[in-house]
């Protein structure tokens, strides 16, 4: 059972497998409404499935598209 994959990524980790800041990852995240914000105290955490990853990817890719 310890080589489980995860449900879920944090928002750090899915800038690096994604290759994106992670400044325009919480921007599309925001915009787009993939995630889940998780609070505890005054600290805050996004953490997003591997499908949301996989939408994420998409919409980056558009977005890059456009502006060139």
């Amino acid at each position: 059972m310890m080589n489980e994959v995860p449900r879920f990524v944090t928002q750090a980790r899915a800038s690096h497998l994604l290759g994106i800041p992670e400044e325009e990852l919480r921007r599309i995240s925001q915009e787009s409404g993939l995630g889940r914000v998780e609070r505890a105290g005054n600290e805050e955490q996004t953490y997003f499935t591997y499908e949301e990853l996989r939408q994420l990817l998409m919409l980056a890719l558009n977005q890059k598209q456009i502006r060139h």
